[in-house]
């Protein structure tokens, strides 16, 4: 029982701060966008299943921390369930004085911005993170400049040269060396356009980085790219750099652009066969990462957070029904057929979203234990 407890501080503990965080935020992003658009609101939980917590607040609204910790949910007032499927048997036996304020009676736009907002929320959580981190503690860097090319590697076969100083890669402004080696590292077997000074010349390159296997310091496997350029660095090479507000603001931004770009990279490899499903992780996966970045201290916990949050909000428009994005897709049909689908063909593809998902969780779950197994028996 006693070897439990620095398990459960180290991995458990860290994982269920980061996803409560996230979750909090993105269902107050539906929260807030509902309240401004007058829809009764139900219940706002933090986790799914059995009530741990709970109160009322003056507006009937049920504020509850679940035993799943999971997950969470907005449900508004005269749906089926939290998913926020209508119910029209519940909708007509509501007080008519109240029937004004269903989330199902708000015209389209109202409802396509209640589902933007949650996804929106984890994207403005990540912004002010990285914002912060940004302008409260810079950046250290070292010039991206290439000190060595390794012979025979598809560095060299792209005409890489020493001395070559890297502008940027895939319209990606490069302001350090290690820019570099993340943009190249991100982009395994798949192409890379990079622009860089040489003697003064402006010149243009592309390589496809070779896609190698790693350990991270942690001893977890990394699929990464690699062209086969170094640099060595010298103590005076690195400097602390500290943009202005406004810089920080364009630099916070296109980091994110660059995440979300990765992102649809990483799963675009799944549909043409060049994915690895080692990379995929579920809770288990999550938990383990949060436990080990959480190791490194409060500010790379936090980082983690931002990353996070950004990749369950894209993760969330996905039109898959159940998730935000199959509710976007529904609503996006209305717009333009001037009527919602029928309630059989929602209920459809809910429980075809449901299913999605539970598999998704499933195989994450297999995912993750397999290859821990697989890990320790090697």
């Amino acid at each position: 029982m006693l070897q439990f407890i620095p398990w459960l501080l180290s991995f458990v503990i860290p994982f269920l701060v980061v996803l409560s965080v996230i979750v909090f935020v993105h269902e107050m992003g539906h929260y807030l966008v509902a309240r401004w658009n007058g829809i009764a609101i139900h219940t706002f939980s933090v986790g799914f299943g059995p009530e741990l917590w709970g109160r009322y607040d003056r507006n009937g609204t049920r504020w509850r921390v679940s035993a799943i910790p999971l997950g969470g949910y907005v449900r508004f007032v005269g749906d089926m369930n939290a998913a926020s499927l209508p119910d029209p048997a519940a909708a007509d036996a509501i007080d008519p004085a109240l029937r004004p304020h269903l989330f199902v009676n708000k015209n389209v736009w109202q409802r396509i911005s209640v589902v933007i907002a949650g996804p929106l929320a984890n994207v403005i959580l990540t912004f002010f993170i990285l914002y912060a981190l940004l302008l409260g503690y810079g950046r250290y860097t070292i010039p991206p400049v290439i000190g060595s090319v390794v012979p025979q590697s598809v560095a060299e076969q792209a005409g890489f040269e020493a001395g070559d100083r890297i502008l940027s890669v895939d319209g990606y402004e490069v302001r350090g060396f290690e820019d570099f080696q993340r943009l190249v590292a991100t982009s395994p077997a798949r192409n890379v356009d990079v622009v860089l000074d040489r003697n003064g010349r402006t010149e243009e390159l592309a390589v496809v980085p070779e896609a190698v296997e790693v350990k991270d310091r942690f001893g977890n496997n990394q699929r990464i790219g690699r062209i086969g350029v170094s640099r060595d660095v010298e103590n005076t090479d690195i400097t602390l750099y500290r943009p202005d507000p406004v810089e920080a603001f364009g630099m916070t931004v296109e980091e994110i652009h660059f995440i979300v770009n990765r992102t649809a990279a990483f799963l675009g490899d799944f549909f043409v066969g060049r994915g690895d499903v080692e990379q995929l992780g579920g809770p288990v996966k999550v938990a383990k990462v949060s436990g080990e970045v959480a190791s490194l201290g409060i500010i790379a916990l936090i980082n983690l957070t931002a990353l996070l949050s950004l990749n369950i909000g894209i993760f969330n428009l996905l039109p898959v029904p159940m998730l935000d994005g199959g509710h976007l897709a529904y609503y996006l049909v209305e717009a333009i057929r001037g009527r919602p689908l029928s309630q059989r063909v929602q209920e459809a593809g809910f429980r075809i979203g449901f299913a999605l998902v539970l598999a998704l969780m499933v195989f994450t779950l297999f995912n993750d234990t397999l290859f821990a197994y697989l890990r320790s028996a090697t």
